[in-house]
């Protein structure tokens, strides 16, 4: 099995290069530098990792639609996505890509062992009402949906470069795309570190989702009305 891990990193310079070296331990990394005006395209490369750079900042989604493209022209069979902020442990990947086998998807979930303490309140909620709007589009039985470290098989990821999203929207359409196709997604527990990490999302990174939200449930309803 031949596996990337792959970092969107936007402005992560505080972190970037300690998160990639402990990635290393794991996989080969990839770096997508998604036009950070820091140090981060640097520190990534005194880590050992890979690094491609947009020349603008286009998005979370674009970057791992970026890192997906490289890892499938270079012929990787496994994708792991984790944050450049620290957020996400690295020494998870192995259990993440144990459950791989049979799924095109495993997402890391932090609520497999109960509530997480450090999770900050309007995390927990706004990640309570998603999954569970999540979970009756899609049919998956999630417990987190919003956690961006996950392993994808390569037959999913051939789906997945594909999604028009470039934003944040872009990893809850993935488990929309997997459900359309009929992929298996599970679960890995995983935990998380919350500190000083910065968010990047707007009020209007909010509405679109908001509207993604909306659209796919309206979508959902309809299909069940029999006239």
């Amino acid at each position: 099995m031949k596996l990337i891990t792959i970092i969107p990193a936007y402005n992560e310079a505080l972190d970037i290069k300690n998160v990639s070296k402990e990635a290393l331990k794991y996989s080969d990394v990839l770096v997508v530098d998604d036009g950070s005006n820091d140090e981060t395209n640097h520190l990534a490369r005194e880590s050992g990792a890979m690094v491609v750079k947009h020349e603008k900042n286009l998005g979370k989604g674009a970057a791992i639609k970026t890192g997906l493209k490289f890892g499938l022209e270079r012929g990787y069979d496994v994708f792991v996505i984790l944050d450049g902020d620290g957020q996400h442990d690295p020494s998870y990947v192995p259990a993440l890509t144990a459950e791989i086998n049979g799924a095109g998807v495993v997402i890391g979930s932090r609520f497999l062992g109960g509530i997480p303490d450090n999770m900050p309140l309007q995390r927990k909620v706004s990640n309570a009402i998603t999954t569970n709007l999540i979970k009756y589009v899609t049919g998956y039985t999630l417990t987190d949906s919003q956690c961006g470290f996950r392993a994808i098989s390569k037959g999913a990821a051939e789906i997945f470069v594909d999604i028009g999203y470039d934003d944040y929207v872009y990893e809850s359409e993935m488990i929309h795309r997997a459900s359309e196709n009929g992929l298996v997604i599970r679960e890995a527990p995983v935990s998380c570190r919350y500190g000083h990490e910065k968010s990047y999302i707007t009020w209007i990174n909010v509405l679109h989702y908001i509207f993604f939200i909306l659209k796919l449930v309206l979508r959902k309803i309809r299909s069940r009305v029999t006239f």
